[in-house]
């Protein structure tokens, strides 16, 4: 009975909810009128990857509703790929909207009938058009009265800043970085009391910044970095008690910073500007204080005594200061992560009690007077991945305990006064890129363990007094291999050859006798070699026509004839004897001082051969069996490549060597005729066993699906991909000019007008724009330079080798890699900090090649990289533009100027002061 009762009981409480949840269901529903709304704002929109097929609109991905699932409260339509503008109208219905993100999409302009019936909507507190291509002045807010945060940041807006007077009072948050907004900022923004954020940074803005800044008492964070203010710092700044983070670095701010300005703050950057006097002696003290940027400008006087221990980086690098590092209070440092206080005149010892710092990533004391011995303590910074002590007055060993500094990417304590022998224990140090102690008085041999180093890509061991047998040298080097002004003696030896990545081998101002021996032709990358004054003799073998040999002051040493039957050895000889020693300084003088323009006359007649393979196989049209593709799939929806590509055919194509057209460290091209007659590239990838063997088929295909979807004509864009048993092979339009740095600085490159040079940049820009701001997330170049960028015609580029951080690079996530990024002379400075992929490195090459369209020099001469060339002698812009280009009419030469001030743009040391790439190509197309 009471069984009975329970189990009614229970069916009366359930039936209680359930009429509980359909009242609950039915006035949760959306009017009509939102329903109806959302409805033709999902047609309109048209993207699938807008969950819209539930009928529920309050459940679709990106729409936010009341607790009560009455009312539409927020809607984001961020990186859906949007170019039209209309759905916006449709936005403005939703009277119960509160928030909008339509960011990371390709919208160029807000439609006025949403300013005039958003404006209206009374509980509208946030809009985000981040990241869109929205170009115009700033748009006249009117209405708009509850807005809280707007962000139109990442945009091609210009103009001044005079719409935003008399609106949003209540407004918190105010994004409007990177555009080309130019004039002063208003002073009816200090008006607006309840600011916490202000980010104007990334545009032109000019004139001096108002004391009345200090009125905005409620504000957290002021960015104002890379614009074009001036004046002096306001004093008020030092009043606002919530300022967390002020950052006015890349400006011509002058006079001294204000006392007291960091008491509040966490983070301070004031760096690149023109600020004189010391650092005020409270600077550094805030118990809060973590950031602390004061880098290049001109202040002087000591550092000061009282630091805070809360600091993470500290960078007072490249301006006057004077005095010693304060070593009482610097060594309590715990949580250091960044000290930078090279380039300025400290003197005295490294303090020891730096070893305390153990939280240390970076070092850098360069360019300093100090001296004293290299303390061992330093080796207790475990996690130091960046050392540079360089030009200082170090003396004594190397102390072994540099072992322990297992994560350490860059070591460089060369211009010192370090003695001793180079001890085997750097070997140890396995992650190690770049190795300088040249300029020293280091004895003794080369460690033979230095082989293991095997991420090394540079080795500079010139200037010091090394001697003994030269071991086998790291696998991978790259940029340079230094051991000139030396005490190398006897044959050139054979542990030299195999460094098939090398770009530059120095081993001049030796003694090394003999014959200079073949294997040295066959290192594929070698640009230079430097042989001068050894004791060299023979006849120097025939090197590929792009490296650049200097043999001067070996007197037995002569160059192979050409085109004539070879002379008696015995008569070159002696003939060379004859000369007398002032003829042969004569001759040393001349060839240094005409060296850039020997190389740059070189440079000028390079071709294809750059590109070929360094063997003689490549030359002899060798024959071999066809691969057969195993797996072979078309990625392009292109129905004419479609029918043509033949995979058959297309591997009898790679079966002759005499195909070859390109090679570099990722990839070997072939020229391919298909049976309809019409050229392609078959691309076979060098490090197809990341594919092959490690079980990423997958991954492989599925990135290359992505990337043959892409459709952008400066893009080169994978058609199809075949798999053999050993080799992976993409599929490409075949480029029938090459590559630019063929036709540039080959036999074309005399022909290349401005007209074609101008419209290579802005097709380059276009490219970078366009795969920068892929809706599934940038697409970054690993190796972006002249060698891969090709030209259907002397007009259109396109960029190659856009699947090699996609496939072989780094995670999205993390962006670190495993390989060197980039060709030498393209590399951004900030790489060897941070090891991996960003897209101010990508802006940073990009302007590499600005600067060789402009100059028409390579990448790098002479050993000096081109664009620290063009930095160098900025002042005097007229001498840096390629005189047979800039000279032909005034037109030329204005626009050249123009596009010159962007590439320097691009190449700034600063990766915040770059332009992104939407800003530098809308500065080129507007570039007279």
């Amino acid at each position: 009975m009471s069984t009975t009762r329970y189990v009614h009981h229970g069916s009366f409480w359930f039936s209680v909810f359930l009429f509980f949840d359909f009242i609950s269901l039915v006035f949760s529903e959306l009017s009509s009128n939102q329903r109806g709304t959302m409805i033709r704002l999902s047609n309109s929109v048209n993207n699938k990857s807008w969950n819209t097929t539930n009928p529920n609109p309050c459940l679709w991905k990106g729409v936010n509703c009341s607790s009560t699932g009455v009312s539409v409260t927020n809607i984001s339509l961020s990186s859906l790929g949007l170019s039209s503008s209309d759905f916006l109208t449709e936005l403005c219905q939703i009277d119960s909207l509160e928030g909008l993100d339509v960011s990371v999409n390709s919208l160029s302009s807000i439609p006025d009938v949403f300013i005039s019936d958003c404006g209206k909507l009374n509980g509208l507190k946030m809009l985000n058009f981040s990241q869109n291509k929205l170009s115009g002045v700033l748009p006249n807010f009117t209405g708009f009265s509850s807005l809280v945060s707007l962000d139109l940041s990442m945009n091609n807006l210009s103009g001044k800043l005079d719409g935003l007077v008399g609106n949003f009072k209540v407004l918190e948050k105010l994004q409007l970085s990177r555009n080309q907004f130019t004039g002063s900022i208003p002073d009816e923004l200090f008006g607006y009391q309840n600011l916490t954020l202000i980010d104007l940074s990334g545009n032109k803005i000019s004139g001096v910044l108002s004391n009345s800044i200090g009125d905005l008492s409620k504000l957290n964070t002021l960015l104002l970095s890379s614009n074009n203010l001036s004046g002096e710092i306001p004093n008020s700044l030092s009043s606002i008690k919530t300022l967390r983070r002020l950052a006015a670095n890349q400006n011509s701010f002058t006079g001294m910073i204000p006392s007291g300005i960091s008491q509040f703050l966490l983070s301070l950057d004031l760096s690149f500007n023109n600020l004189v006097g010391s650092i005020p002696i409270d600077l550094l003290s805030p118990p809060k204080l973590e950031y602390v940027d004061l880098t290049n400008n001109s202040l002087v006087g000591p550092i000061p005594e009282n630091i805070s221990i809360t600091l993470l980086r500290l960078r007072l690098g490249s301006n006057l200061l004077n005095g010693s590092i304060p070593s009482a209070t610097i060594g309590k440092l715990l949580q250091l992560t960044y000290l930078e206080l090279g380039n300025n005149s400290l003197v005295g010892e490294i303090p020891v009690e730096l070893g305390n710092c153990v939280k240390l990533a970076l070092l850098d004391l360069s360019q300093n007077r100090l001296s004293g011995s290299l303390p061992k303590e330093l080796g207790n910074l475990r996690q130091l991945q960046v050392m540079k002590l360089q030009s200082n007055q170090v003396f004594g060993d190397i102390p072994d305990r540099i072992s322990q500094l297992q994560n350490l990417l860059v070591l460089n304590v060369s211009q010192n006064n370090l003695t001793g022998s180079i001890p085997s224990a750097i070997s140890s140090l396995t992650k190690l890129v770049n190795v300088n102690l040249q300029d020293n008085k280091l004895n003794g041999s080369v460690p033979d363990s230095f082989s293991k180093l095997n991420f090394l890509i540079e080795l500079q061991l010139g200037k010091n007094c090394l001697c003994g047998r030269i071991p086998k040298m790291p696998p991978n080097l790259q940029i340079a291999l230094n051991l000139s002004s030396n005490c190398f003696e006897g044959a050139i030896p054979e542990t030299l050859g195999g460094l098939s990545a090398l770009e530059v081998l120095d081993i001049s101002n030796n003694n090394f006798s003999g014959n200079v021996p073949g294997f040295l032709t066959t290192m594929g990358s070698l640009t230079r070699l430097l042989l001068l004054n050894n004791h060299l003799s023979g006849i120097l073998p025939n090197f590929n026509p792009f490296t650049v040999v200097d043999i001067s002051g070996n007197k037995d040493l002569i160059k192979s004839p050409t085109n004539k039957t070879p002379t008696s050895p015995t008569n070159n000889t002696s003939r060379k004897a004859k000369i007398s020693v002032p003829v042969v300084i004569l001759i040393t003088v001349i060839s240094v001082v005409l060296g850039a323009a020997v190389a740059l006359t070189i440079v000028l007649f390079v071709t294809r051969k750059y590109y070929r393979v360094n063997d003689v196989n490549t030359y002899s049209g060798e024959q071999i069996s066809p691969p057969q593709v195993i797996d072979g799939h078309l990625l392009t929806a292109n129905r004419i490549h479609r029918s043509n590509i033949d995979f058959t055919a297309a591997m009898v194509s790679v079966s002759n060597t005499s195909n070859v057209i390109i090679k570099n460290r990722f990839s070997t091209y072939y020229k391919a005729v298909m049976p309809c007659g019409r050229d392609y590239y078959v691309k076979k990838l060098n490090w197809d066993d990341n594919i092959l063997h490690l079980g990423s088929r997958e991954k492989f295909a599925k990135e290359l699906e992505i990337l043959g979807r892409l459709n952008n004509s400066n893009v080169m864009v994978p058609l199809a991909y075949g798999l053999t048993a050993d080799s992976a092979y993409l599929f490409y339009e075949y480029a029938q000019k090459g590559t630019l740095f063929e036709v540039l600085h080959g036999n074309l490159g005399k022909v290349l007008d401005w007209t074609s040079r101008y419209s290579i940049a802005v097709g380059i820009a276009q490219g970078l724009v366009f795969l920068h701001g892929c809706s599934s997330g940038s697409i970054l170049l690993l190796d972006l330079s002249s060698k891969s960028i090709f030209l259907k015609s002397l007009k259109e580029p396109q960029i190659g080798e856009i699947e090699l951080v996609e496939l072989i690079g780094p995670s999205k996530n993390t962006g670190s890699l495993s390989t060197v990024a980039g060709s030498v002379g393209y590399i951004p400075p900030e790489y060897a900090y941070i090891m991996r992929l960003t897209v101010p490195g990508n802006v940073y090459s990009f302007g590499v090649i600005l600067l060789e369209l402009l100059t028409g020099k390579p990448a790098v001469s002479e050993g000096i990289e081109l664009a620290k060339w063009a930095l160098s002698n900025s002042t005097d812009r007229d001498q840096i533009l390629d005189p047979t280009v800039s000279k032909t009419s005034s037109w030329a030469r204005s626009q050249m100027l123009s596009v010159l001030k962007i590439a320097l743009g691009c190449v700034n040391i600063s990766p915040g002061a770059r332009p992104n790439m939407k800003n530098a190509l809308n500065m080129l197309v507007n570039a007279k």
